[in-house]
Formats: structure tokens, C-alpha cells, sequence
């Protein structure tokens, strides 16, 4: 199931690659001690109650199987086009750092740029700037 389900996700990386669409995949890894630290806090600071589940506790027993599965599922997806960036997300401002870095470094790489205008646009533009300055001042 999962070896079709990467295949699915690679293939369809794939198809939205070629419509021109950039993929970049972040995985922000927090360590279980930061975890517990944060699901502590969650629980001593009322505003923060609505964050904490109880099933978050169920399924710290399964921590390192959750790693091992997303471990795999990075391998599998990862490519050239759709990249993953596997971020250490222990301290927030550090992982907030890397995320910008690498989406300002993607957006540089796209070298974006203002459309240009054929002769006919240019045209409309420069005559829809003649009625507007041709307008009387006091309009209302």
C-alpha cells in the first residue's frame, strides 16, 4: 500500500511540476524532550489548553515508529523538483530561519519578473492616462 501510495505522491509532484507549480516539502522535527516540554506547557498555561489533545500523551509511545515512518516516507518523496527539508524545530526561531531561507532561496531561483506589454497594451495605457489627465480637477 505504501510503496503505490509513494508512487502516487512522486507522480503527482511530477504532473504539478510540469504545469509550473514549485514544490518544496518541510518536515519540522522536534525532539521528543522538546515535545514533552511544549505538551507541559500547554498544560500549565490556560490559554494554551485548546492546543493540548490527551491522545497526544496515547501516542508518545509510538514516537520513534512515527520517526521511522516519516523517515521512510521523506525517502520515497523526496526529489529534485519537490525536495524535503528536513528541519530541526527544537528552537522556533531557528526553524522560522531555515523555512524563509530556503523559501527566499527558491523564490530568487524563479527569477520572477513584471510581465511585459505588446504595443497595442501600451497604447490603451498611454490613452487611458490622456482621459484621466483630460478629466476636470474639481470632480466629484
Amino acid at each position: 500500500v505504501w510503496t503505490e501510495r509513494f508512487e502516487d505522491i512522486n507522480n503527482y509532484e511530477r504532473y504539478l511540476g510540469r504545469q509550473g507549480i514549485v514544490i518544496r516539502k518541510f518536515f519540522l522535527h522536534v525532539s521528543a524532550e522538546e515535545q514533552k516540554k511544549r505538551f507541559l506547557k500547554r498544560l500549565e498555561e490556560p490559554e494554551s489548553h485548546w492546543k493540548f489533545s490527551l491522545t497526544d500523551v496515547k501516542e508518545r509511545q509510538y514516537f520513534d515508529d512515527y520517526l521511522k515512518a516519516y523517515e521512510s516516507a521523506i525517502r520515497q518523496t523526496s526529489s529534485a523538483s519537490a525536495p524535503w527539508y528536513v528541519v530541526p524545530a527544537d528552537r522556533k526561531w531557528y526553524a522560522r530561519l531555515v523555512v524563509a531561507s530556503a523559501v527566499i532561496d527558491t523564490l530568487e531561483s524563479l527569477r520572477p519578473s513584471f510581465p511585459k506589454l505588446d504595443a497595442a497594451k501600451l497604447r490603451d495605457l498611454r490613452a487611458a492616462r490622456s482621459a484621466l489627465l483630460a478629466e476636470p480637477k474639481n470632480r466629484r
